[in-house]
């Protein structure tokens, strides 16, 4: 009986947490209006729910496609990214922009972001007038809000999030760091724009009543609801009440 354990401790196997790790990036073209982005990001999603953030998903477009058709509004603005996952709206945004900062939480995600950024800044058609500057933050994280708000003690005109409701314990954390972005400006000085792809009632039930609880007001911007693959999706401007 001894031995039958032994072996059957013999044949536990560990897996290298590498091991569910997708890094076979492809070099993808975007088209947004006039703007052609050239992107390295996988072209499904990675078997760990954490790594999401290394594909392109449908809110992203969307956003994209509501900043290319209204980039008056990003001229000389700086701006935080939420959720960049491989970068497409912060690199976009970075053409019109004079600041970009763009944030993630996973440090695979931050890699690949990274490489992003490089590879924007190399490209001879880059028409990049933003330095674009990307750091770890994990929602609801003061200490590293805090941190990046030493280095940008002036705030930022926008905040934007494309596609990142994914988890309802989530929700709750992203607006505490919205809140504490848009408290720096002040009311009517800086707004968050979040491109919402619908997946479940509860959860679009949760993004308006989270913003309301932090004291938030979140409005449909007129004309921005679409399907977007296979979903339905919309623009919020959101904003302290």
């Amino acid at each position: 009986m001894k031995r039958e354990e032994e072996e059957e401790e013999d044949d536990t196997v560990c897996l290298d947490e590498s091991f569910f790790i997708n890094d076979n990036y492809q070099l993808t073209t975007f088209t947004f209006g006039s703007q052609i982005l050239q992107l390295l990001c996988l072209q499904s999603a990675s078997t760990d729910f954490d790594l999401t953030g290394q594909l392109v998903w449908p809110g992203a477009t969307l956003l994209n496609d509501y900043l290319s058709k209204n980039a008056e509004m990003l001229q000389g603005c700086s701006i935080i990214e939420l959720g960049s996952g491989v970068g497409v709206t912060g690199i976009l945004c970075g053409r019109f922009c004079r600041k970009v900062l763009l944030t993630d939480h996973n440090e695979e995600v931050l890699k690949i972001l990274k490489k992003n950024i490089e590879l924007h800044a190399s490209s001879e058609n880059s028409n990049c007038c933003a330095g674009l500057i990307a750091e770890k933050l994990e929602w609801g994280n003061s200490d590293q809000l805090n941190q990046i708000l030493q280095r940008h003690p002036g705030g930022f005109d926008l905040i934007l999030g494309a596609d990142i409701c994914f988890q309802q314990s989530s929700i709750p954390l992203l607006f505490d760091s919205v809140k504490q972005l848009l408290s720096i400006r002040g009311k009517g000085q800086s707004k968050f724009i979040l491109a919402y792809v619908s997946r479940a009632k509860v959860m679009d039930a949760m993004v308006i009543s989270e913003a309301i609880l932090h004291e938030l007001q979140i409005n449909e911007v007129v004309g921005t609801r679409s399907v977007v693959g296979n979903l339905e999706g919309v623009i919020f401007e959101i904003t302290p009440q």
